[in-house]
């Protein structure tokens, strides 16, 4: 199994009001992908972190194998969710991926 671990912060210019919606749609359509891309066993968005995090949000995917992973990156469905929902708002990403 392949674990991959993406951090984001709202950019500055995104209004605090904004943020739980913003939130809201990214965890919908980012959670849709499971079922919609090959390899892409489940995910999971997570919003509500403890004020100990030095970032906004967390999403949780799992993928049968590396491959997998690579696929998932460049897929359409994901693409057009990642461009439509998430990389406008968002700033400081950082990405972990590994095998377990």
């Amino acid at each position: 199994m392949v674990r991959h671990i993406v951090t984001w912060c709202f950019k500055e210019e995104v209004e605090e009001a904004k943020k739980p919606e913003l939130k809201a749609a990214m965890a919908e359509h980012l959670e849709a992908l499971a079922g919609k891309v090959p390899g892409l066993v489940s995910a999971r968005f997570v919003a509500d972190l403890l004020p100990s995090s030095t970032h906004d949000m967390v999403l949780l995917t799992e993928h049968n194998t590396p491959e997998d992973l690579k696929a998932y990156a460049t897929h359409p469905e994901h693409v057009k969710v990642a461009d439509t929902y998430v990389r406008p708002f968002v700033c400081n990403r950082t990405a972990i991926d590994f095998e377990e």
